[in-house]
């Protein structure tokens, strides 16, 4: 069996990395697996580049000035909404012809448009979709936050400046329904949650919602000496490590001001001098003179042995975003035996068990969150927890159960077909 996975790029994003290791381990288990990007990041043979990228990339901002335009010139909203109005023709490609099956995951920014999309559907080769966020079942959005109007049809979106009857979401939902109405669809939600929300989208009629876990790399994150991950990464030697990580620290979605806020509460003045903050991502550095405890700040590192290394150096991970399916950093830092904190929202609940393997704090409540980092932090809890958070990640997320789980889907598709 071939599978061609299609996703916008190798290494840059939570999408990236889930397409990626799902790609090397279906070729691990003797699916021919290759992964069809724009933006190829390495030297791997299981990579393929599309051709003439900068067509996909001139895609890009043509639907940002599309965006713009139609916002009156404002730029809210404008990184927050998809159209998908133009980009490449992947049935043209040799990859597509040799593929028995498409497996599709992020293709916004000017890698597929909703035409592409329902060519490929014509096409007759089996389809899934690997929901990373909601854009696949809403008009325009990515997260549709507390709007439920995909349940019907798009339209008034409010993440654009100037919602109404006929804007984009609703255009953008209306070409959706075209497209998959040109043939059938296997969506996988990551987390049961965002399959949940996608059986209630109008989009979803008539075609097949499942929910599939990500996976990740069982040799590189597992729990290791917290003493030699520290002096690897020249981090003190005693003292409690609270790490934040995140792509782009100043993104409002990852809510890093709910962290700032929670470490200001009474609840941590104890832990004052014996908590270290470490923040990892692009532009962590401008964010540390905000912080009230003691900051080491790290770029954002994309090398997993590292990144694994640093969870085992830490005694806890704390997520604070406002939006999220099923995270990988979550995912990482629990296989190495990390506890970890997060709000309740999207799938971060089915991962943290509360008080079990960390802590799930009432949703932009700072003040919980606060309590949700003492608890992981105290020394009555913290070994149980830990134990807990690796025993459930490599239950879980298991390799061998996520890509069976995979190949009997493609198998069934194959089948009908």
């Amino acid at each position: 069996m071939r599978v061609l996975l299609v996703n916008t790029s190798e290494r840059t994003g939570g999408a990236a990395i889930a397409a990626r290791r799902l790609t090397s381990a279906l070729n691990s288990h003797g699916i021919k697996a290759l992964l069809l990007v724009r933006d190829k990041q390495s030297t791997s043979v299981t990579t393929s580049q599309l051709p003439r990228q900068w067509l996909q990339r001139l895609s890009f901002l043509w639907e940002r000035l599309c965006i713009f335009v139609a916002n009156g010139f404002s730029k809210r909203g404008l990184w927050e909404v998809d159209i998908a109005v133009s980009g490449a023709d992947i049935t043209s490609l040799p990859e597509f012809a040799e593929a028995d099956v498409i497996h599709l995951h992020w293709v916004n920014q000017g890698l597929l448009s909703t035409a592409q999309i329902g060519k490929i559907l014509r096409s007759g080769k089996p389809v899934v979709w690997t929901m990373h966020d909601m854009w696949p079942v809403t008009g325009v959005c990515h997260h549709a936050r507390s709007c439920t109007n995909f349940h019907t049809h798009c339209h008034d979106c409010p993440q654009l400046c100037r919602p109404w009857s006929r804007d984009l979401s609703y255009s953008t939902f209306k070409h959706k329904l075209s497209a998959y109405a040109q043939g059938q669809i296997a969506f996988i939600g990551c987390s049961k949650w965002i399959a949940s929300e996608a059986r209630q989208s109008a989009l979803t009629h008539g075609q097949t919602v499942v929910s599939i876990p990500n996976t990740y790399d069982h040799t590189a994150f597992r729990p290791g000496s917290k003493a030699e991950a520290r002096r690897h990464h020249g981090l003190p030697a005693t003292g409690h490590l609270l790490l934040f990580a995140c792509q782009k620290v100043t993104n409002p979605r990852k809510g890093f001001a709910y962290l700032l806020d929670a470490l200001s509460s009474p609840t941590l003045l104890h832990w004052q001098d014996n908590l270290t903050l470490v923040v990892v991502g692009e532009l962590a550095v401008s964010v540390a003179a905000e912080v009230q405890f003691p900051v080491i700040t790290k770029d954002y590192i994309s090398d997993e042995t590292e990144m694994a290394l640093l969870y085992q150096a830490v005694d806890a991970f704390v997520t604070p975003s406002l939006e999220e399916n099923l995270p990988n950093t979550l995912m990482e830092a629990m296989a190495t035996g990390t506890p970890c904190v997060g709000f309740n929202v999207g799938g971060v609940p089915e991962m943290i068990t509360h008080q079990e393997t960390g802590y799930v704090a009432r949703f932009c409540d700072a003040e919980d969150l606060a309590r949700g980092i003492d608890y992981v932090l105290n020394v009555n809890h913290h070994d149980r927890l830990s134990a807990a958070a690796a025993d459930k990640a490599r239950a879980q997320w298991d390799v061998e159960s996520v890509v069976r789980q995979h190949i009997e889907l493609y198998e069934s598709l194959l089948h009908k077909s």
